[in-house]
């Protein structure tokens, strides 16, 4: 079963178990992945490597719109959008911890054969790919530097 029929699923649980905050999140998910199923120059398909990449965005979103609310002393609204960025993640895949993150990065490292920080775009390219969902590119980015340095 594939994310989207997986969401699809979950709908129909959240709104027998009247679930409110959960069905939002899962209808917001279906609804982008409708979209990017759809989108011009689509082939009609959803990955689950794209859905991945809009899942991680959606949380990101959701955490930055908190964040806002947060500074704008509106808690109500700010634990809305945090219950919600909960809900998506539990389709996304278990973060890495810094030393699996670290250790996958050498791999990629050795992969590519970068020796200098010259070589961090080759790096990035791969380890981007590769930890997908699993980690922030900021921090990928910080720890390629870090071990190239």
């Amino acid at each position: 079963m594939d994310l989207f029929e997986k969401v699809s699923a979950d709908i129909k649980s959240a709104m027998l178990a009247k679930e409110k905050v959960r069905l939002e999140a899962l209808r917001g998910i279906k609804k982008e992945f409708l979209e990017a199923k759809t989108a011009k120059g689509s082939d009609g398909t959803l990955s689950d490597e794209n859905a991945l990449k809009i899942l991680a965005k959606m949380v990101k979103q959701r955490k930055e719109t908190a964040e806002i609310y947060n500074q704008q002393n509106r808690p109500e609204l700010r634990d809305n959008e945090l219950a919600e960025a909960a809900v998506i993640e539990e389709y996304l895949p278990k973060p890495l911890t810094d030393e699996e993150l670290t250790a996958r990065i050498k791999e990629i490292i050795e992969q590519v054969g970068a020796t200098s920080a010259k070589e961090m775009g080759k790096v990035m390219g791969v380890a981007s790919k590769a930890l997908a969902g699993r980690a922030d590119g900021r921090v990928i980015s910080a720890k390629v530097k870090e071990l190239l340095s």
